[in-house]
């Protein structure tokens, strides 16, 4: 019998870790095995004629909130073409489906929750041309639908390895890491509430693990454990083993920053710049909410460790927010934003609450009032506390954070309007009333494009010129500006004295320039930076080396 595993990615980079554990447990007993990834921007006749092209007696999918739609209209044309084709379907999105589901798509199983066992089970039968006897987590058409629970590995170390089986793809400098199962929080809201302890993978497993991993030198390693502090001793034992074997590894966490201790914290001081960066969830800063979700954590400790943690500045830290929560207004969910903000982390995310098949928030949903797409990704659409316009009007929030914000090109201009409008979440708030009214978020924007946009918001204000300037500085700073082809927003009529002063600066940086460096420059003039004259003269410096990114410097000459 032969088997495929399959997915489709909402990017090509990500690559799956489920397929390669899922291979790695399943083993010889279950016949031959293949794994193939696609995405789901590939046309739909394509990625049916390459699976069939597999010719395989079994197709497996991994379904997800963003290829839901898709792998079911694949299965229904596949059952078309291959009549006698089996197809499963395992996953997230499909754990808790109604007894209708197999009338309404040609399904020959479902696996539901951690799917190694259940999986190695139904493949196992088939192999064998047996049935397949009854099994926690595998459902199959003509049987009374029930939740069949879950099988849960009790020691993760019983799958092998598919690090060291060689089944996952480390050809695009991206892989997902799994060293613990499970959360210690409860947030209703999310899937990892359903299980009830947290599972880790031995050490001696790990460290082989991440040592293969870091030999091959991967870009980025992402560890997916929901909460990878959640037990002090072994987080550490883990950072001193990566910081003695890492070879140019980048690192990326999931953290509880309420959770790390003083032992932790310091071993995180040792921790070299861009290796580590962690997401935090803060989710809300509303304690009756946080109760609501059942959200058990300080947000005073979370506040004081993640102060030290950028304090440190080796750290980038990737900041969360969940909106349309039970019990949050607007004013609760500006407010926790007003106190994201004020700790100045490197990245905040907003994104609006989804109720996920399964997790206990949706079967709470009729009790709190929440109203939520039915279709994936379940995104919350109405509260007692938010109506539609206003959740719309903080994703549109949270786009622009995520665009300008988050992006760390716009730091004078950013720094400038908490100034100008006295509290950042103000002036976000007037932004995308601006961006929505001009429909901007009707169609992506290239970076010029979003300079423009700028350009034309910051015209619509009174008393604007500190804010164009800011704009022009990160404009320069960015990449070379051509002299005749600058932008509106700078002002580059220099007088005579101003020339000469560009021209003897240069003269000077050119007489010094070492072999092979190229050098352009731009000049321009400010008359309302903070600390500087009234009419200030800038000058960015470009230069350059072949093979090598153009570097800018910024002098103001006197």
């Amino acid at each position: 019998m032969r088997t495929l595993l399959t997915t489709l990615h909402s990017k090509y980079i990500h690559p799956s870790l489920a397929l390669p554990c899922l291979a790695a447990y399943c083993g010889d007993d279950c016949g031959e095995l293949l794994i193939r990834e696609y995405t789901v921007h590939q046309p739909k006749e394509n990625l049916l004629a390459q699976i069939a092209a597999c010719a395989t007696d079994v197709v497996c999918f991994s379904v997800y909130i963003w290829n839901r739609q898709l792998t079911l209209e694949l299965v229904n044309a596949l059952k078309l073409a291959q009549p006698g084709l089996r197809i499963v379907l395992g996953g997230p999105e499909v754990s808790f489906e109604a007894a209708d589901f197999f009338k309404e798509h040609t399904v020959d199983a479902l696996i539901c929750g951690e799917g190694e066992i259940p999986l190695r089970h139904l493949l196992s039968a088939w192999q064998h041309n047996r049935e397949s006897s009854p099994c926690p987590g595998v459902q199959l058409p003509g049987q009374s639908f029930v939740q069949a629970g879950q099988s849960l590995l009790g020691s993760l170390d019983q799958m092998p390895s598919p690090f060291v089986a060689d089944l996952v793809d480390l050809s695009r400098g991206y892989v997902y890491y799994e060293s613990s199962r499970g959360c210690p929080y409860g947030c209703s809201f999310c899937m990892s509430s359903l299980d009830d302890k947290v599972r880790s993978f031995s050490l001696p497993r790990i460290k082989q693990d991440l040592g293969l991993l870091m030999d091959q030198q991967v870009a980025q390693i992402k560890f997916v454990d929901r909460t990878f502090n959640y037990h002090a001793a072994r987080i550490r034992e883990i950072i001193r083993f990566i910081l003695e074997h890492n070879q140019g590894s980048h690192f990326h966490f999931e953290i509880g920053a309420d959770l790390l201790d003083e032992e932790t914290l310091q071993l995180l001081k040792t921790v070299p710049e861009n290796m580590f960066q962690f997401e935090i969830g803060v989710q809300t800063t509303s304690l009756e909410t946080l109760g609501r979700i059942g959200r058990t954590s300080s947000l005073k400790r979370l506040e004081e460790n993640v102060r030290r943690l950028l304090n440190m500045g080796n750290i980038d830290l990737h900041l969360d927010l969940i909106a349309g929560l039970p019990g949050e207004d607007p004013a609760d969910f500006y407010g926790s934003l007003r106190r994201v903000f004020a700790l100045n982390p490197q990245h905040v995310q907003v994104e609006l609450v989804k109720l996920l098949p399964g997790a206990p928030l949706r079967q709470q949903a009729e009790s709190f009032g929440l109203k939520y797409d039915p279709a994936p990704p379940y995104t919350v659409l109405k509260t007692p506390d938010l109506d539609y316009p206003q959740l719309e009007e903080i994703r549109r929030v949270g786009r622009l954070i995520d665009l300008l914000g988050n992006a760390g090109r716009y730091c004078h201009f950013l720094q400038k309007s908490e100034v100008v409008f006295g509290d950042r979440v103000d002036f976000f708030r007037q932004l995308q009333h601006w961006w929505q009214g001009a429909g901007l978020f009707d169609e992506p924007l290239g970076l010029p494009q979003q300079f423009m946009a700028l350009q034309k918001f910051v015209d619509t204000l009174e008393g604007s010129a500190g804010l164009r300037e800011a704009l022009a500085r990160d404009y320069a700073l960015l990449g070379r500006v051509v002299p005749g082809k600058a932008p509106a927003f700078f002002d580059c009529d220099l007088t005579m004295q101003e020339r000469e002063l560009v021209k003897h600066r240069v003269r000077c940086v050119l007489d010094a320039l070492p072999s092979g460096d190229k050098l352009q420059h731009f000049a321009t003039v400010f008359t309302s930076l903070k600390d500087r004259s009234s009419r200030c003269l800038a000058l960015y410096l470009y230069r350059s080396r072949s093979g090598m990114r153009p570097v800018c410097e910024e002098i103001f000459l006197e």
